[in-house]
């Protein structure tokens, strides 16, 4: 069954919490992840990777049982054996896409998916999770000049992660150019995916 639970902010609210520790159907102690920050390249992002690395801590997760694996190199479907949770970070869409496709991370993260096991976004790492990161343009600067936007299709339906109120009139009029869908969230909510089934989680 595949597992995907895209979040706008990460674990912003017990009820996004008690999705992910449903989903994971083990206890805490035992859960292990794969921490994925893709080099943050400011200081602002990296004040949001340690901030959801923190999260994971206070859920008590324990801290040996979380690998970072930061995309510098070459990656293999044994850089994940024995894991339940890649957790993917937010950052640059444009930048992360081209990170995750270079080191072969895409296609790991797809067998990993298709395993059953789980795919956990943060902000752009929920955004590359659909059919295409176009919807990143609303908020990132395509700094690296990436042309292929095609992202890993893990779900037909495309996050647009931090929307507020003004933003939600910008996602209606860019719905209008595609023909997937686009799902707004905002800091407080996550799409939660098993198969065919979605739903919204949060407030």
């Amino acid at each position: 069954m595949k597992k995907l639970l895209l979040t706008s902010a990460g674990l912003s609210n017990s009820k996004i919490t008690k999705a992910f520790l449903e989903l994971v159907n083990k206890p805490v102690s035992e859960i292990k992840v794969i921490f994925v920050p893709i080099a943050s390249r400011t200081k602002e992002e990296l004040y949001y990777v340690e901030e959801s690395k923190k999260e994971l801590i206070e859920l008590e997760i324990k801290r040996e049982n979380i690998k970072t694996l930061n995309l510098d190199r070459k990656v293999s479907d044994s850089d994940v054996s024995g894991f339940d949770v890649i957790y993917v970070c937010g950052g640059n869409t444009f930048y992360i896409l081209h990170k995750v496709r270079e080191n072969g991370f895409d296609k790991v993260i797809k067998k990993f998916v298709e395993s059953g096991r789980i795919y956990f976004g943060v902000s752009a790492g929920s955004i590359i999770a659909g059919p295409n990161i176009e919807v990143a343009s609303l908020q990132d600067g395509n700094d690296i000049a990436l042309k292929n936007l095609k992202a890993l299709n893990l779900t037909n339906i495309a996050i647009s992660p931090h929307v507020n109120e003004t933003g939600f009139e910008k996602v209606k009029e860019f719905k209008k150019r595609v023909n997937y869908q686009v799902l707004p969230l905002t800091d407080n909510q996550a799409l939660l995916v098993l198969d065919t089934e979605t739903r919204i989680i949060g407030d």
